[in-house]
């Protein structure tokens, strides 16, 4: 080290600060280069979703920012006197506490440093043994403080949680989200990381700016007394002309926060997407072409990352030098003041010991203020940051709202088309009436358009009533999942009116039916759960009878029982599926049920037993299917031509059937 020593001198210093001013130029202007040609490169692909995403990129911290911090607040806090509040008055009472500790540690150890100094044996001993004795009650306070922080982040998170899902799982918003509004790609990322991210920052902010600003306020107090109340004033100034500078210069945080939270949602939706679609995907010998596209946006997300690590490293070398060393230096010529005037009249008969010992106290204290100044325009960085995660989840909850009282946001494609064809409808999504009443399904002059205004029958007309089954057929894209959507309530009416039964006297049937998380039981009685099978009074025996209605009895003895759990959907086969889920059609009992090729993997036999039970039973069914089997099972037909034109009419003896 000596023979490195002698280079560290003034002059070299500054060559070598002007090097590294040089090296970071250089190094920005290429990453700079790097991010401007992968603008260019991916320009085509992105400029949609970009200035889709322009107008909900604001982040600053401004008084937007405040009004959404506030607003979340509420959800987070929702009373004065709760459990939330409680923690948030311990971290504050401990913060006040870990202060005063401070306090003490530095006049203690300045005094065992006199002692030492002064040789005074007795001295040391005495404040020593003081030292030691309250060790335990300054760790003590450290851990409650870490408690309260730790709890109130678990806190925060259980209620934004439990608000955001109580608007997420409201009757279908789930569904909207992603399939009605695109305002929104990938809401799973919002509602567990970013949530998370989010409460971690709120309360790591309230502990880095409460902290700090406490401990200015106390030491302000004890130097004033000390060195008087200019060297606290120029502290505070340096604090307010740094702390405006640098948030000016952050500034970009918030954006690239938001930037950096969508990507890492974009990468992990295609993770997930390999995993659900693993099976058609090994089908195709995808894994090349699947290969391309994670890396393609792990590559865009990797770019952004290394984009926002240079700035928080250029923006890191400003804080540091200007939030700590010349923090340090202001701190060192306000301490110096009546030690160096020396017709001050504080030390004009102080010994050498008395001025050592009140230089280290006084030095020390600003040395703790100026580190809490610095904290606080360093706070600044993570409250930039937190206003990017703000942003999201204010959105997110902006895009809730919409959605449960009707609103969306989709591209319309239909409106956006060439004037050659003329468009004769006004599309605004929910203009029309839907009526409930019981055994009855009537579409009258309802429009069949697609949430992004895809006009697939311009006005559908028939009625029918419980007891009259409906096969419905045409080609594929003509519209028949598209009437069942609009049936269940999934895609809003454009208009018409709609009479129906309620939701709950309406079933689907899919193709490929959904098994749950849970027991053998769960898979015929979904969604409800054991408590309501008990209070609608059917045993375990009756579900025993729907099973061997679909030919499923052996299951019950295959699988252990009622109450076995398993993965359902690789337990059971794709016809054992799709017949659990007649079976569920029959334990609910609902006035109407929507088949979509829900028999297609079931033999003709079984598939005729199951038509039969449902007319038995007293369930009208509307029916998708290509086999000519089914057509005995029907009183009337709906067939689309996949051109705009339908025709609704009742089976005869002279109808030709088509189908295979």
């Amino acid at each position: 080290m000596a023979a490195y020593s002698k280079f560290l001198t003034a002059r070299h210093s500054a060559i070598a600060g002007a090097a590294a001013a040089c090296a970071l130029f250089c190094l920005l202007s290429k990453r700079r280069g790097a991010a401007q040609h992968g603008k260019r490169s991916g320009k085509q692909a992105l400029q949609n979703n970009e200035q889709k995403e322009g107008k909900k990129e604001r982040a600053m911290v401004d008084r937007v920012f405040i009004a959404r911090i506030c607003r979340i607040l509420k959800i987070m806090v929702p009373r004065t006197l709760c459990k939330e509040t409680g923690y948030l008055l311990l971290i504050a009472v401990m913060l006040v506490v870990r202060t005063y500790c401070d306090i003490w540690m530095i006049q203690n150890g300045t005094v065992i440093e006199s002692a030492i100094i002064g040789r005074s044996r007795k001295d040391f001993k005495k404040y020593l043994f003081n030292f030691i004795a309250a060790m335990p009650a300054i760790s003590l306070v450290n851990n409650f403080l870490k408690y309260g922080l730790n709890e109130l982040k678990l806190c925060f998170r259980v209620r934004l949680t439990r608000y955001l899902y109580e608007e997420y799982l409201k009757t279908y918003t789930y569904y909207k989200m992603g399939n009605l509004d695109n305002r929104i790609a990938n809401p799973d990322q919002l509602l567990t990381q970013d949530v998370e991210k989010f409460c971690n920052s709120v309360v790591d902010l309230y502990s880095n700016l409460s902290k700090p600003f406490l401990d200015i306020v106390l030491y302000i107090f004890k130097l004033t007394s000390a060195i008087g109340a200019q060297g606290p004033a120029s502290m505070m100034a340096y604090l307010i002309i740094s702390g405006f500078f640098l948030t000016r210069l952050r500034r970009p945080i918030g954006k690239m926060t938001i930037i950096e939270q969508k990507y890492e949602g974009e990468y992990r939706y295609v993770n997930s997407r390999l995993i659900t679609n693993s099976e058609e995907i090994a089908f195709y010998n995808g894994n090349l072409r699947e290969k391309q596209t994670i890396h393609k946006t792990f590559r865009k997300l990797v770019e952004h990352l290394h984009n926002f690590i240079l700035f928080r490293f250029s923006m890191g070398f400003i804080d540091t030098i200007i939030a700590k060393y010349l923090a340090t230096v202001v701190g060192y010529l306000v301490v110096s003041r009546p030690f160096l005037n020396l017709s001050d009249p504080r030390h004009q008969n102080s010994t050498h010991a008395e001025l050592l010992e009140d230089y280290y106290q006084s030095g020390r204290m600003l040395l703790r203020m100026s580190q809490a100044l610095g904290r606080i325009v360093l706070a600044g960085r993570e409250m930039t940051r937190l206003a990017g995660f703000t942003a999201r989840i204010t959105e997110l909850m902006q895009v809730l709202k919409d959605l449960n009282s009707g609103k969306y946001q989709r591209t319309m494609i239909s409106q956006e088309k060439d004037g050659d064809k003329k468009q004769p409808l006004s599309l605004i999504p929910g203009s029309g009436e839907i009526i409930n009443s019981d055994n009855l399904i009537k579409f009258d002059h309802v429009p069949l358009v697609t949430p992004n205004g895809d006009v697939l029958i311009e006005d559908l007309n028939f009625e029918v009533r419980s007891g009259a089954n409906v096969l419905i057929c045409g080609p594929n894209g003509c519209g028949k999942s598209s009437l069942f959507r609009v049936l269940g309530e999934l895609w809003p009416l454009f208009g018409g009116r709609l009479t129906k039964p309620v939701r709950g006297k309406l079933f689907y049937v899919p193709q490929r039916p959904y098994m749950t998380l849970g027991t053998l039981r769960d898979q015929v009685i979904y969604p409800d759960t054991l408590e309501d099978q008990k209070k609608k009074g059917i045993s375990d025996q009756v579900l025993k009878e729907y099973l061997d209605n679909v030919q499923l009895g052996p299951i019950l003895e295959r699988e252990g029982g009622w109450d076995s759990v398993q993965d359902w959907m690789d337990v059971l086969s794709g016809g054992e599926k799709q017949r659990m889920a007649m079976a569920r059609l029959f334990y609910h009992k609902p006035q109407f049920a929507i088949l979509d090729e829900c028999t297609s993997a079931v033999s003709v036999d079984v598939e005729g037993y199951i038509y039969s039970h449902c007319r038995k039973v007293g369930i009208t069914l509307f029916t998708v299917s290509h086999r000519k089997s089914l057509w005995k099972h029907h009183d009337f037909y709906l067939h689309m031509d996949g051109r705009g034109n339908y025709e609704f009419k009742k089976i005869t003896e002279d109808t030709v059937e088509f189908g295979s």
